[in-house]
């Protein structure tokens, strides 16, 4: 049967408050300061869905957000992209929010506020009513996600899971999204080495694709009992925000690996093609890269490398 959404991505939905300072450091003892701010569509659902919409994918999303300024913000939003918004339904805790302080070489330090996102028991028929109208779920790890993962299974969708910022692969909040997916990420750009913790998913599930993210030093990723490492990508432009970094990863290795038929190693440069792009704009998931884009880039680089 023809689906009629390529992916959807299952998870949290928000807006940013980015704070860009001038400086490496800020005074706590001073009281007012100057900064660039700005709100953006956010979290890991906002960044990843815009992501596949603009590579071009029939995106559809299954998510909570406040009957506020904020909720209307992100439905226009997403609806501007294409994106099907029908799955978004209301959180009466509001709108999450994330508060990101954006240092100027790029790094940022995050505060979340998740709302109702520990108390929120999502409706199984409604949501299993999507699911099954797609190709690729992309679910990110907030925690009402977990319930969904059965019927994920269940309709036979390929399962892609975002574990974020990995510490211990032991993690039990992280376990059921980990033994559940055909294809894990995680970011490791606070752990020097991720092939132990690569190794310890493959050991469990042999079966399953584990890509993590190094920031700039590069992407690391398991296959059956191997572990490869490719250098990070740079074509020029200055890092100035690393937010969605990890979502336009992911979203340009789904979208070359599952739905264009590339190689493995191919959409691996893809995918750090979109994330690197999405380091050099600022604020602005709205901007992220397109497939036009990025096939020139891509195009570029592996003329170069021939």
């Amino acid at each position: 049967m023809e689906k009629e959404f390529d992916v959807v991505v299952v998870g949290a939905f928000g807006v940013d408050t980015y704070v860009f300072l001038s400086d490496s450091e800020f005074d706590v003892s001073v009281e007012g300061q100057f900064s660039e701010n700005v709100d953006s569509v956010g979290l890991a659902g906002g960044y990843s869905s815009i992501a596949f919409a603009r590579m071009g994918l029939k995106t559809a999303v299954i998510g909570y957000v406040g009957d506020d300024h904020n909720g209307r913000f992100i439905r226009e939003t997403l609806d501007s992209h294409g994106i099907i918004t029908r799955g978004l339904q209301i959180d009466p805790y509001g709108t999450k929010r994330s508060i990101n302080f954006i240092f100027p070489d790029g790094r940022r330090k995050s505060f979340y506020d998740g709302k109702g996102s520990m108390y929120t028991i999502p409706e199984l028929d409604f949501a299993s009513s999507i699911i099954s109208r797609s190709s690729l779920a992309h679910v990110n790890i907030v925690n009402w996600a977990r319930f969904l993962l059965p019927s994920i299974r269940k309709q036979g969708l390929t399962l892609s899971c975002d574990l974020q910022d990995i510490i211990d692969p032991d993690d039990p909040y992280r376990r059921d999204f980990a033994n559940s997916a055909d294809i894990l990420f995680f970011s490791s750009v606070n752990k020097d080495d991720p092939a132990p913790i690569i190794r310890k998913y493959l050991s469990e599930h042999p079966n399953v694709i584990v890509v993590s993210g190094m920031g700039n030093r590069g992407c690391s990723v398991g296959i059956g009992k191997n572990v490869t490492r490719f250098p990070a990508v740079d074509f020029g432009e200055p890092v100035v925000d690393t937010t969605g970094a990890g979502d336009s990863l992911a979203a340009g290795f789904l979208c070359s690996w599952l739905f264009q038929g590339h190689s493995i190693e191919d959409s691996i440069l893809r995918g750090q093609i979109a994330a690197r792009y999405a380091c050099s704009t600022k604020a602005n998931s709205s901007g992220l890269i397109t497939m036009q884009e990025l096939n020139h880039v891509f195009d570029s680089i592996r003329g170069l490398s021939l």
